[in-house]
């Protein structure tokens, strides 16, 4: 049995992650400031013997005593990062910089979630891990893209200064159960259209791509990552490979759902990427890990949920 703290454990990725870790035997530390994070998320979680919550923002440091640390804790879509952008930015600098110190100070290993959007708009598709992005550093997503890569930085420089035992994922697109309502990414946004009749909203021509990991999957993953030996610190990309248009997932949701609505197009925003789609050779080599979950099948777990939530307001 191990102790292992996650921060940002209430949120959409961190409270399936503590979910596993609790199903191996391990107790869970799960750390949260509540921002976008949620009670409801880990209630299955509470009763359990091995789990214990903790409020704490991860700009301030944090003195507890643990085998390993899944560093999470970080706003991830625009519209929740772009609410307090400064705040976002901290997040993700001072938060990495009170992890790595906590795990320096423990001799112990430390992962950080970071995130495909340190590639940007990218100009090279799919995008390898040795790809250095194509970012706008004063646009308004700057605040996640740039926190993250500093955040890897600070990684790496613990890692050659310090001999650090660290880890580095890059998170494509995933999606689940657990994710907010009004979450603002796509499929999220989707799904909520789709379930009330209400327009789809697409921004652009809808031609633009993404690729989308269900969220056992990502979680698989990021364990997977975690277990390999010191010195395997990636980065390693995280996501499912196939590609599929906004129309795509739009014209899949709306056969789900039996929906009514229609799709509506609005102008794309700034820095908005126009394809997104994750090189995984590393991690199928490294962890022998690829996605198993269809989007069909994904969307089907997820939409069930939405339409849950739903009932309950």
């Amino acid at each position: 049995m191990k102790r292992i703290l996650v921060t940002g454990g209430a949120g959409f990725l961190g409270s399936h992650l503590c979910e596993k870790l609790l199903k191996q035997g391990n107790e869970v530390l799960c750390v949260d400031n509540f921002f976008t994070g949620r009670r409801q998320n880990i209630l299955p979680l509470l009763d359990n013997k091995n789990f214990e919550l903790l409020r704490h923002d991860v700009t301030t440091p944090l003195f507890v005593e643990v085998d390993e640390i899944y560093n999470l804790a970080c706003p991830a879509s625009p519209i929740h990062y772009q609410f307090d952008p400064v705040q976002t930015t901290k997040t993700s600098v001072m938060g990495a910089i009170n992890m790595l110190g906590l795990a320096k100070r423990l001799k112990i290993r430390v992962l950080q979630a970071s995130t495909s959007e340190i590639y940007g708009d990218p100009s090279v598709h799919p995008q390898p891990e040795t790809y250095w992005g194509n970012v706008n550093t004063t646009g308004p997503r700057a605040c996640y893209d740039e926190g993250k890569r500093c955040a890897e930085t600070l990684f790496f420089d613990y890692y050659r200064q310090h001999n650090l035992d660290i880890k580095v994922i890059r998170i494509f697109n995933t999606y689940g159960p657990n994710m907010q309502l009004n979450d603002g990414r796509v499929v999220s946004n989707f799904i909520l259209q789709a379930l009330q009749n209400q327009p789809i909203t697409i921004y652009g021509n809808g031609k633009q791509t993404r690729s989308f990991c269900y969220v056992d999957d990502l979680i698989n993953g990021m364990h997977a990552m975690m277990q390999t030996p010191k010195g395997t610190t990636g980065p390693v990309n995280l996501g499912n490979p196939v590609e599929f248009s906004m129309i795509q997932l739009a014209e899949n949701i709306l056969e789900l759902t039996n929906s009514k609505s229609e799709l509506i197009f609005k102008p794309l925003p700034q820095d908005d990427p126009k394809q997104r789609q994750p090189d995984i050779t590393q991690a199928r080599n490294l962890l022998n890990w690829e996605p198993k979950t269809a989007l069909w099948d994904g969307l089907r777990k997820t939409i069930e949920y939405f339409d849950g939530q739903l009932r309950k307001e």
